[in-house]
């Protein structure tokens, strides 16, 4: 069955086709004979109409896509279409930052909830910001503080001596301090980041096994699908693949089973198809990303996989079940 997909995301002229996932499934989508649109987030509306759900739109242009540098996409005429009646399947799929913003559109989103299927639940991303619903799983976790009052930032450091900061709500890598042993500058640092925040701060001894990789794993519906390991560029100390780091084909550790297996049913029970966690050392779990997890691309070309038509089964199966 053909289904009307949207994608509400970034501009496409601004994205990099070599390893970005939401063309990747924009590509499957396509490949599988799904009419795919696309619109920016800031075009999405709510007016009420006399209907509980009210009317929510978007400005929004269908497009073809193809693996082709420079010349990667075309887009028909933009226009206003109701995402209830209109289409079947949204893909909110916009980069964080996770702020008010991302919150809003997701509210919005979530009340198309029994007429158009929205991936990931928006409902249950709201619920599952990328470093507070990882404590549901502390046991897997580093030592880890989520504190704004320095005196309590200060008396973590001084326990576990070269430790790393870094925003509650950030993404790929963007503003993360490592401090050495003896603190210094933990104080300034603070205020930069009560400044630039108003929630608390995540606080982690530095953890050395990072040199052997910060995985990359994903879950589709609960299911593991695949994972790269990454490595940091030279003179970094993170591994985003954003910020020069590497990867590497790898498979899973014991440890990276069991956390699999631990979070695997929950993140199907909320609606969490496509899920990203990352684990350092091969036992540190330290983020599950619901957001607008990345790392497909890599994945496939290290392991032969096709990681975005996993996820189309899932998407077809739960829109199948509505």
């Amino acid at each position: 069955m053909s289904l009307r997909v949207a994608v509400q995301m970034d501009p496409l002229e601004s994205i990099n086709i070599a390893g970005d996932s939401s063309f990747a499934l924009m590509l499957s989508a396509q490949a599988r004979g799904h009419e795919v649109w696309h619109y920016d987030v800031e075009s999405l509306a709510w007016e009420s109409d006399g209907t509980p759900m009210g009317k929510i739109t978007a400005h929004a242009a269908p497009v073809t896509v193809q693996r082709v540098a420079g010349d990667y996409f075309s887009a028909g005429e933009r226009r206003r279409i109701d995402l209830a009646k209109d289409i079947d399947v949204v893909l909110m799929r916009q980069d964080p930052p996770f702020h008010l913003g991302y919150i809003s559109s997701a509210l919005l989103l979530d009340r198309l909830k029994g007429t158009t299927l929205v991936i990931n639940d928006p409902r249950e991303v709201v619920n599952a910001p990328e470093k507070m619903f990882v404590l549901d799983y502390a046991r897997f976790m580093p030592p880890t503080m989520i504190a704004r009052h320095l005196d309590d930032l200060k008396a973590f450091q001084k326990k576990h001596g070269s430790v790393v900061i870094k925003p509650l709500h950030g993404n790929g890598g963007k503003a993360i301090f490592r401090l050495d042993e003896s603190g210094t500058n933990l104080s300034a640092l603070s205020e930069v980041f009560d400044l630039t925040w108003p929630e608390p701060h995540m606080i982690q001894p530095f953890l050395p096994e990072v040199s052997e990789g910060d995985k990359r794993i994903v879950l589709v519906d609960g299911e593991f699908a695949g994972a790269i390991n990454r490595f940091p560029g030279e003179g970094e100390f993170r591994s985003n693949l954003a910020q020069g780091g590497h990867a590497e084909a790898t498979g899973l550790s014991e440890r990276e089973q069991e956390i699999c297996d631990a979070m695997g049913p929950e993140l199907k029970r909320r609606g969490l198809v496509f899920v990203g966690i990352d684990v350092i050392g091969g036992k540190w779990l330290t983020e599950i990303n619901v957001t607008s997890p990345t790392g497909i691309v890599a994945i496939d070309k290290f392991n032969g996989t096709d990681t975005p038509g996993l996820i189309w089964d899932a998407i077809e199966r739960r829109h199948a079940a509505m």
